[in-house]
């Protein structure tokens, strides 16, 4: 009898300890958020276009925009990986010269064109990034291939473009990448250097930084971004800003977001901002749009650090906060698109 009453009692606790279970596994999957079955957004630069431009130019640069958002989304709609939407967006991008980045890049102080990109992949956490190049026709897919057939991170100048050259990458003559607009825009700069006898780097800032960026989630879960650009006008000594940075310009991580940045380099750098976004949320629990909000809104908005990203989470939610009048970006994901340039 007192076996039975033994074995009984077993039965119950056992049942009820799955029963527990069952509660806490409901629990958990309606607190889990629902995941989007892939999302992409993109940026051209933030910065201080004015938006009193001519309503033609607008349409122009929103078909840019659309044409760019819409290569990526093709990909992750088909199955394809984040790692391809991102490197073949920004690749597009590249080949457009309103932005600066690739064929668009802005001039350095000694009439060169030196580009910089970087490459980020969530699931395995591997990067790489190139950075001063000059006869690079899309410095992305070098940045890739540093990350994909390299046992380094970052390769710079001529080492990179000998890499890029092994690795059958399309190579063009520096001159491929002159633009008459960047062009003037230097000279402007360098004839009132003369007159001031100093440099205006830190008091003639680009009015649109033009970095061009993309950040992706695909349908297997995973987040990849990278980040392009000719980096900021006059600059001198092979300056380098926080685009090929990984961390700074350049973060992914599945487990808690993608981010490209744009903006005044040098501070993102010393806020290591792309990383800091991903810390945020994977030690402090906070949402993507918060945590983007806190540090561009907030902290380098107060030290009048110019600029913004766009991120996406692991579940496909977007974050674009910028803090300057304006910001070139698209995003999408099933039932949802948007392009835009201001508060628009």
């Amino acid at each position: 009898m007192n076996q039975l009453r033994i074995f009984v009692t077993i039965i119950i606790v056992l049942a009820f300890i799955s029963s527990c279970d069952n509660t806490q596994d409901t629990v958990q999957n309606e607190s889990e958020p629902e995941k989007a079955e892939y999302a992409i957004i993109i940026h051209g630069g933030a910065g201080y276009t004015p938006s009193d431009i001519p309503e033609e130019e607008k349409q122009r640069l929103y078909k840019i925009l659309e044409d760019a958002i819409a290569i990526g989304e093709e990909i992750l709609k088909s199955g394809g990986s984040s790692m391809d939407a991102v490197e073949k967006t920004i690749a597009f991008m590249e080949n457009e010269p309103t932005f600066n980045a690739g064929k668009g890049a802005v001039f350095t102080h000694e009439e060169k064109n030196e580009l910089d990109a970087s490459f980020m992949d969530g699931e395995s956490m591997k990067a790489g990034a190139v950075g001063g190049v000059m006869t690079i026709k899309n410095p992305i897919k070098a940045a890739r291939a540093v990350m994909d057939k390299s046992v380094h991170v970052m390769l710079t100048q001529r080492g990179a473009e000998e890499f890029a050259v092994e690795q059958g990458l399309e190579m063009v003559e520096p001159s491929y990448f002159f633009t008459q607009g960047n062009w003037d825009n230097l000279q402007n700069i360098l004839e009132e250097e003369k007159k001031q006898q100093g440099s205006l780097l830190d008091r003639f800032p680009d009015s649109k930084f033009g970095t061009v960026g993309c950040a992706a989630l695909d349908k297997d879960g995973n987040l990849a971004a990278g980040t392009s650009t000719g980096g900021m006008t006059n600059k001198r000594w092979n300056r380098i800003g926080d685009s090929p940075i990984i961390g700074a310009g350049t973060y992914a991580d599945n487990s808690t977001c993608a981010v490209s940045c744009t903006g005044h380099g040098e501070f993102f750098i010393r806020y290591a901002v792309a990383h800091d976004l991903s810390a945020r949320m994977k030690y402090g629990n906070m949402s993507l749009k918060d945590a983007a909000d806190q540090i561009i809104m907030e902290e380098l908005k107060a030290i009048e650090g110019a600029g913004g990203l766009v991120a996406v989470d692991k579940y496909g939610n977007f974050a674009f906060p910028y803090n300057t009048t304006s910001m070139y970006r698209a995003y999408a994901k099933p039932g949802e698109k948007k392009v835009a340039i201001w508060n628009d």
